[in-house]
């Protein structure tokens, strides 16, 4: 069983609680930029496994190409349960599902469900403070962030994983 959610990244900086030396303001740049990609990942809670894909929006054919290029990775003859939020293009008549795939819809209103929501605190780490000139280094950024993050599957998984929902209970 998957879990898939996708999340906005965008060139407005983004902060958070910093530590600074007493008496001492730290420095934060504010340039504002409306300008955006998108990260959809798919998580296996248990085993930490995630599959990252970067793309321009959100939409339903954007989500066709996501769920063609997820499918490529899988066996064959592997039949995945992908749990996703009720997104329209993840309900939309018009989305191409693969034959091996089968979507299931979380219930309206509960985003705390979807364990996939948990990578977001995870990715956004590489981008909290710091200013990018252009999409591209952004972009570049949050592959390196997702490189690192494959190859620490406890982190995901103990990130991911909810105790009680019938899934990773070891």
């Amino acid at each position: 069983m998957s879990f898939q959610d996708e999340a906005r990244f965008g060139l407005k900086p983004s902060y958070r609680r910093r530590w600074a030396k007493r008496g001492k303001r730290p420095l934060a740049s504010s340039r504002t930029q409306y300008v955006w990609t998108y990260l959809y990942a798919s998580v296996e809670p248990c085993s930490g496994t995630v599959f990252w894909l970067l793309l321009p929006r959100v939409n339903t054919a954007v989500m066709t190409l996501f769920l063609q290029h997820y499918v490529a990775n899988l066996s064959p003859e592997v039949l995945m349960v992908v749990v996703l939020d009720g997104a329209g293009w993840h309900r939309s008549k018009k989305l191409e599902v693969p034959a091996n795939l089968v979507l299931v819809g979380l219930p309206p209103y509960t985003p705390e469900l979807n364990p996939a929501e948990h990578l977001w605190p995870l990715v956004r780490e590489a981008t909290h403070h710091q200013e990018f000139t252009d999409l591209s280094a952004l972009e570049t950024a949050l592959a390196h962030r997702c490189l690192e993050l494959e190859a620490q599957a406890d982190v995901i998984s103990s990130s991911t994983r909810f105790h009680g929902y019938g899934f990773g209970t070891s």
